[in-house]
């Protein structure tokens, strides 16, 4: 990922800002205990191996330790929910990826509001989709895939981290680019869609992330909802 320690430490400075404009000394003290790092995915996937790498390199330079937790389901509305919900007090993060801006407009309730709710910190990854298929299907290259789905609607299938993230809308706009008709199975993370296109139950699938987010909640925002 390649950050660079000034870039780990201005972000560390950011999520230490409290509520109502804490005092420097506290800041300089933080963080005094573990903090918790929520991804709204399930563990193996893009956004849940940068976010523990990132904890791992900010608990070396902080010496406090920064854990990941996963909280995966309803396309990444729980574990976001959750974060949202979280106490106001510096000591809970967000590893957000596209569904964090995505699920506003695609649910018609959710738990959190992402201006209100959140404030970013830093941009902790950005990485490209890629369509990888299992070797029994025949196509060797893009193009033969779309002449094998028109040839076979409604039988070939994709893999997505769940509804509503990055992978299902390029899924989906594939299908409409191109005219095809492949079957979304959705998971609740990037982990488990690529091991079900690894092990064949699915045709193709997306195994990255389009990019993650450092987020911070309420516990940091210098204002209290």
């Amino acid at each position: 990922m390649g950050l660079a320690r000034r870039r780990i430490l201005a972000l560390a400075a950011g999520a230490a800002a409290a509520p109502f404009g804490a005092a420097w000394g506290w800041a300089q003290a933080y963080p005094s205990r573990p903090v918790r790092v929520i991804v709204p995915v399930a563990a193996g996937g893009a956004n849940d191996t940068t976010a523990r790498l990132f904890a791992q390199k900010l608990g070396e330079l902080l010496g406090q330790q920064f854990y990941v937790e996963n909280l995966a389901g309803a396309g990444g509305n729980l574990g976001i929910g959750a974060a949202a919900r979280a106490a106001p007090d510096g000591y809970t993060l967000l590893a957000a990826g596209g569904n964090f801006v995505i699920n506003p407009s695609l649910y018609a309730k959710i738990p959190y509001d992402p201006e209100r709710d959140f404030e970013a910190v830093s941009l902790m990854c950005s990485s490209p989709h890629v369509l990888a298929v299992h070797p029994s299907v025949a196509a060797s290259n893009a193009k033969e895939f779309i002449a094998l789905a028109k040839t076979s609607p409604g039988k070939l299938s994709y893999a997505s981290a769940g509804r509503g993230t990055p992978a299902h809308l390029a899924g989906e706009l594939f299908k409409l680019a191109f005219g095809v008709d492949i079957i979304h199975v959705p998971f609740t993370g990037g982990g488990p869609a690529m091991t079900a296109t690894l092990g064949g139950h699915t045709s193709c699938g997306s195994p990255r992330s389009r990019r993650a987010r450092l987020m911070r909640g309420p516990a940091t925002c210098a204002r209290s909802h």
